[in-house]
């Protein structure tokens, strides 16, 4: 495996240290890999409908072109991870977003169900190799722990603002260019990161070996369980198929540790785990992810079915939950240089829990500005704190050749948390609503049975992660400058 040579490391170095652009670049283009991302997981539903009309579509088909894409995003990004320790986070980062680009292109160029499938395929793989790597850059780009809180505030805010850019985009480009631009778009902000990213700084890389084993069985093993999670969604949590998936991901990824504690080049160093509180911050954010978009889910289709927005409308209404998120990644930093992740990450697990609970209430006439904006808002202040106080606790502090493994382990929890949510809340809401429909209630009733219950689960699962930071996680503030910093 090669290494990134010594001359990226030393050019890089006086761009990323010159003038405003040592700051302000740097950081657009991180926020902006990381917008790019995540708003793909969300701007192609709008457009579902349109492209199963235009392009004829089967039903069965159809969640494959979302679930192409979670699929290897979640399943890849270990492997991403690994990578760019071995061959250089900011070239792995530059080709993920070139393959993620061309993967857009063959999206909007797309003329058959199969062609979309695969462009969504190929999305995620050059996801799987950016996201990971923009994260580790976070750290070698900015030296300094305010810079580096400044960058992760809006670093972390993406995660929540792309899912709600990704509706009012995908509204309005469906309405106006046409389904294809919901592909097309990625194109020219894929350019405006590869161009910017030559000002971000690269680590000296880790002199190994990738394991063929190790990640031939950790990849397959992630793929099976992604795979299990997503048929869960489609089929209900008693599909057959997906309990063998279980079955063989938990085979495969035993088989996979098993290599990793005797190998001299381990796709996942095990050390990593030894820290009670990076661990912590790895199944919070696992839980935390599920709540919030569960809820996402859950809330949007509430809004379409029972009180009929339109899709343009239902993207604008989740508005207070980008001010949230805005919200939150803002007061997180500054909060983390007095108070304990622990105390910051629990709060905003309690916070998110508060908004299901409050919007676990909803009936068919709930208002919007009464009820469901308040508890959007609240929903999102509190997923923001969490997010960037967890961040912090699984990055901060790690050996330099571990820094991609490490990001790549907290964007794993959270894009498989995001998985979890949709399948358990879409399938507790479909469950319970068809049980009501049964007892002859108003099919908008049967659908906010559903809705509510599920709302009441995602409570559950946040209290869960508000108990599981707090007795895990780091009881002391961080410190203003950390001991043990990944070096530029």
């Amino acid at each position: 495996m090669s290494s990134e040579s010594s001359r990226e490391v030393h050019m890089s170095q006086p761009k990323a240290a010159a003038g405003a652009s040592s700051t302000l670049v740097p950081l657009l283009v991180i926020s902006t890999a990381q917008l790019m991302l995540v708003l793909d997981d969300s701007i192609v539903n709008i457009a579902l409908p349109t492209i199963q009309e235009a392009l004829g579509v089967q039903a069965v088909h159809l969640p494959w072109i979302v679930n192409a894409y979670i699929l290897t995003f979640g399943a890849l990004l270990l492997l991403g991870g690994r990578i760019g320790d071995l061959w250089g986070r900011r070239r792995t980062l530059q080709w993920g977003v070139v393959i993620f680009a061309l993967g857009s292109l063959g999206g909007g160029l797309g003329q058959t169900t199969g062609m979309l499938i695969a462009a969504r395929a190929a999305q995620g793989i050059g996801a799987a190799l950016t996201a990971p790597n923009a994260l580790a850059l976070i750290a070698t780009t900015f030296s300094q722990r305010k810079t580096r809180d400044t960058a992760l505030a809006p670093y972390g805010a993406m995660s929540g603002l792309g899912i709600v850019a990704g509706l009012l985009m995908g509204g309005v480009l469906t309405d106006t260019l046409g389904w294809r631009w919901v592909f097309f778009i990625n194109v020219p902000i894929a350019l405006l990161v590869l161009l910017g990213s030559r000002t971000l700084v690269g680590a000296k890389t880790e002199h190994g070996q990738m394991g063929a084993l190790g990640a031939a069985l950790g990849t397959a093993g992630m793929v099976a369980f992604v795979y299990a999670i997503t048929r869960f969604g489609e089929y209900g949590f008693t599909e057959p198929i997906a309990l063998i998936l279980v079955a063989v991901a938990v085979l495969l990824l035993v088989a996979f540790v098993r290599t990793q504690v005797s190998s001299p080049n381990p796709l996942l160093p095990l050390s990593l785990f030894r820290d009670r509180h990076r661990t912590g911050a790895y199944l919070t954010m696992l839980l935390l992810a599920i709540g919030p978009m569960g809820t996402f889910y859950v809330v949007t289709l509430h809004l379409q079915q029972v009180q009929h927005f339109s899709p343009l409308q239902a993207g604008a209404a989740w508005l207070p939950f980008a001010l949230g998120i805005v919200l939150g990644a803002g007061m997180a930093p500054n909060l983390l240089l007095k108070v304990s992740p622990r105390s910051v990450a629990a709060t905003g697990a309690l916070l998110s829990a508060a908004a299901t609970l409050w919007l676990s209430f909803i009936t068919t006439d709930t208002s919007y500005w009464l009820h469901l904006a308040p508890a959007m808002l609240v929903l999102a202040l509190g997923f923001g704190l969490g997010v960037m106080a967890l961040t912090q606790a699984a990055i901060y502090g790690v050996d330099p050749d571990k820094a991609g493994i490490a990001s790549a382990l907290l964007n794993s929890a959270q894009q498989v948390g995001v998985a979890l949510g949709l399948a358990v809340l879409a399938g507790v809401a479909a469950t319970v609503s068809a049980g009501s429909a049964n007892t002859d209630v108003a099919p908008d009733v049967a659908l906010v049975d559903g809705y509510s219950t599920a709302l009441l689960v995602a409570t559950g699962l946040l209290l869960t992660a508000a108990a599981l930071a707090f007795t895990t996680l780091s009881s002391r503030p961080s410190p203003a400058h950390e001991a043990k910093a990944i070096p530029a």
